[in-house]
């Protein structure tokens, strides 16, 4: 089953980012279960503001365990972040 996951970064947290950013795309290359994803940025392209990525795992709570585990979360980079069941229609 599908999961979209949209986290949106604290404000001013960039830094933060960067210092954790090796081990955040380790850690989900490592399980296998992403579909696609990347970064959200200023409308400029210049600056990372929060992620997305859509993951294959087998109910909900694989996926907040997945996303509570990620390295980003357990450094405290996010204001927020949102888990949905997600269909893929297009560009599939």
């Amino acid at each position: 089953m599908l999961f979209a996951l949209t986290c949106i970064d604290k404000p001013d947290s960039e830094a933060l980012r960067l210092a954790n950013r090796d081990a955040h795309l380790a850690y989900w290359g490592e399980t296998g279960k992403v579909k696609l994803g990347g970064p959200y940025t200023d409308d400029a392209g210049e600056h990372m503001e929060g992620s997305f990525l859509v993951i294959d795992v087998a109910d909900r709570a694989e996926a907040e365990h997945l996303q509570a585990e990620d390295p980003y979360q357990t450094a405290g980079l996010f204001a927020r972040v949102d888990i949905r069941a997600w269909k893929w229609l297009l560009g599939n």
